[in-house]
C-alpha cells in the first residue's frame, strides 16, 4: 500500500511538473500569433488613418463649396440690391416726368384762360364801341365836347376825343 501512494504521488508530482512546464512563458507560436496581431493592427490603423484623410478631403471640399455658395448667394443679393436702386431711380424720373408734365398742363391751361378772357374783354369792348349804345353816347359825349371846354379836356385825358 505503501507502495501505491507513494507512486500514485510520483505520477501527481510528475504531471504537475510536466503542466508546469508547458505553461512557460512565451512560445515561438505566441510570438508570430503577436507579430502577426500587429501587423494586422498596423494595417487597420492605416487604413483608418486614410478613411479620415478621405473623410477631411471630403469636408474640404464641402467647406469650399459652401464658400462658393455663400460669395454666389452674396453676389446676387449685391445684384438684387443694384436693380432695386435702379428701380428707385427710375421712378424718381417717372415721379419727376410726371411733376413737370402736370405742372405745364397747369400752367398752360392758365395761361390759356388768361389769353382768351383778355382777348374777350377786348373784343367785347371794340364790339360794344363800333356797335352799341356806348358808341352813341361817346358822339354824344365828342358833340357836346365843342362847347364845353372842361368835358373836352377828360375826354382827351381818356382817350375818347
Amino acid at each position: 500500500m505503501k507502495r501505491l501512494i507513494t507512486l500514485a504521488l510520483l505520477v501527481l508530482f510528475f504531471l504537475n511538473v510536466l503542466s508546469f512546464s508547458k505553461e512557460t512563458g512565451f512560445t515561438q507560436e505566441d510570438r508570430e500569433r503577436l507579430i502577426r496581431l500587429e501587423t494586422t493592427l498596423k494595417v487597420f490603423m492605416e487604413q483608418v488613418d486614410k478613411r479620415f484623410e478621405q473623410i477631411d478631403k471630403r469636408f474640404e471640399q464641402v467647406d469650399k463649396r459652401f464658400e462658393e455658395l455663400r460669395q454666389d448667394m452674396n453676389a446676387r443679393f449685391e445684384l438684387m440690391n443694384k436693380r432695386f436702386e435702379q428701380l428707385y431711380t427710375f421712378l424718381w424720373i417717372i415721379t419727376g416726368i410726371f411733376t413737370t408734365l402736370t405742372a405745364t398742363v397747369i400752367a398752360f391751361a392758365y395761361w390759356d384762360r388768361r389769353t382768351i378772357i383778355r382777348k374777350a374783354k377786348e373784343e367785347t369792348l371794340e364790339h360794344l364801341e363800333r356797335e352799341g349804345k356806348l358808341k352813341k353816347l361817346i358822339e354824344v359825349l365828342r358833340e357836346k365836347a365843342k362847347n364845353d371846354k372842361e368835358l373836352e379836356t377828360i375826354l382827351r385825358k381818356y382817350g375818347l376825343l
